[in-house]
């Protein structure tokens, strides 16, 4: 009998809940893979939204994961300079076949000393903080550099989670997924990207981003400091 595939998510104050649920139900829809949510307790964590997410393992009792997924969201901020966080990742990583993000997860990463040297996105409005950690940016939706799988903004983790499942078991059992989920967009308007929104609704979300958007970069600095 195969060993079936574990697949941890980690969960965190303040996540984006699709950053997270998007890959999870495609995860969930493989058969025979162990999805396991990670954090440092067994204590539900607030979400960016009203939903909770409750852990299914913590840290310390976690197996070895093929795949360690960290999702984005603004509570990523303060995952720069956690040293739980940063440790089990590197640890994870000795073994981990694929080390994989969505959305600000990359950051986490790059906080971690994992995407040095490699090709990554995230977020359109976190790309400038990708170099700070050694990392080379890259704007496609789902990025792959090796070992490596980095999904872009919140919706993108669902594109890298059937991307990652094609490379694991293989290409009929991703589109079967996408099958089963119906994954078909047909987004009701051209405005999912800063190349494509209206001037006029990209200025506007980009003043209304920019707080957040500076404490992030400060935050990038002092963790990249921490690194060097």
């Amino acid at each position: 009998m195969a060993t079936p595939l574990q697949i941890g998510l980690m969960v965190f104050p303040r996540v984006t809940q699709l950053d997270l649920t998007g890959p999870l139900q495609v995860f969930s829809s493989v058969p025979g893979a162990n999805v396991h949510l990670v954090w440092k307790s067994m204590e539900p964590v607030p979400s960016d939204s009203v939903l909770a997410m409750t852990p299914t393992v913590t840290f310390a009792d976690c197996p070895q994961l093929d795949v360690i997924c960290v999702p984005g969201g603004y509570g990523t901020d303060d995952l720069l300079s956690d040293d739980e966080v940063l440790g089990f990742l590197r640890k994870q990583a000795e073994g981990a076949r694929y080390i994989t993000s969505v959305c600000t997860g990359s950051l986490v990463l790059g906080a971690a000393g994992l995407l040095k040297g490699y090709r990554a996105t995230t977020h359109w409005s976190a790309v400038e903080a990708l170099p700070h950690f050694g990392a080379t940016p890259s704007r496609e939706r789902v990025c792959i550099d090796r070992n490596r799988i980095t999904g872009g903004g919140v919706t993108a983790g669902i594109d890298f989670a059937l991307t990652l499942v094609s490379t694991l078991i293989d290409r009929a059992t991703a589109e079967a997924v996408q099958l089963r989920l119906e994954y078909n967009p047909a987004p009701p308007f051209n405005a999912g990207s800063p190349d494509t929104a209206p001037a006029e609704v990209l200025a506007s979300m980009s003043e209304r981003i920019a707080p957040f958007r500076a404490r992030r970069i400060e935050a990038v600095r002092q963790a990249a400091a921490r690194m060097s």
